[in-house]
């Protein structure tokens, strides 16, 4: 789920309609609203989005509204928490050396 999870946040539109739906529920004509794409390659980008479990459709009548769903992000801040985590102590471990191996400047 995470390799969906990263590749629907891969597109700065994708990242754009998840904070549009991060304000408020929001139908698939108001998310297609301020992008000069058809209604059709809007609809391709909230499947990309629902396949990562990122958003949730909700059929009300004739009317779709999108809702935004959190918790898949919550596996890609681990990950990015473990990288971080990785690089902090290599860094640290690499200014130490520095600081250990620098010659005296006496």
């Amino acid at each position: 789920m995470l390799d969906h999870t990263l590749y629907a946040l891969s597109d700065s539109t994708r990242r754009s309609i998840l904070l549009s739906l991060a304000e408020k529920e929001r139908t698939v004509n108001e998310i297609a609203e301020p992008y000069d794409m058809s209604l059709a390659a809007v609809s391709k980008h909230l499947k990309v989005l629902e396949k990562a479990n990122l958003i949730v459709k909700t059929k009300k009548g004739r009317t779709i509204t999108c809702s935004m769903n959190y918790s898949p992000l919550t596996e890609v801040e681990s990950l990015i928490s473990e990288y971080r985590r990785f690089w902090d102590s290599r860094l640290t471990e690499l200014k130490q050396f520095i600081e250990h191996t620098k010659p005296d400047e006496s």
